[in-house]
């Protein structure tokens, strides 16, 4: 993958289910590709134009992770296609209609954006296919 601004392979490969379970997380070649497309066509210029911080909680998911998570057995996690976001400065609901406007008055192509919570914990899902 290579080097960004404001996102890490690491981050976006990281899970703390995965180190409580001792899930193997690590990515395949053409899972980092997709992750660095993902990364390159959206978060960082959604980061940039932002201008705060973006805190990844979920990116690429490996089907064993998926499936500890409860996520669907279609997610594009598991592709490395898509992202949870939250703002590091916490204003969620702000940083969702940001999101919202910023994708469709830049015409970013995306396949889903979505606001999502689990109990009071809420973050917006957005995924490029």
């Amino acid at each position: 993958m290579p080097d960004f601004k404001y996102f890490s392979l690491k981050e976006l490969c990281s899970s703390d289910v995965a180190t409580q379970r001792r899930i193997d997380n690590f990515p395949s070649f053409a899972v980092v590709e997709h992750l660095s497309e993902l990364t390159e066509k959206i978060l960082e210029p959604l980061r940039a134009a932002w201008g705060s911080s973006v805190k990844v909680t979920s990116g690429y998911r490996c089907d064993a992770l998926n499936r500890e998570v409860g996520g669907v057995s279609t997610s594009a996690h598991k592709q490395g296609y898509a992202a949870d976001l939250q703002p590091g400065n916490g204003k969620i609901d702000e940083f969702g209609k940001f999101v919202k406007e910023w994708l469709v008055k830049n015409r970013i192509k995306f396949d889903q954006c979505l606001w999502e919570q689990q109990g009071k914990t809420k973050w917006v899902h957005i995924s490029l296919y």
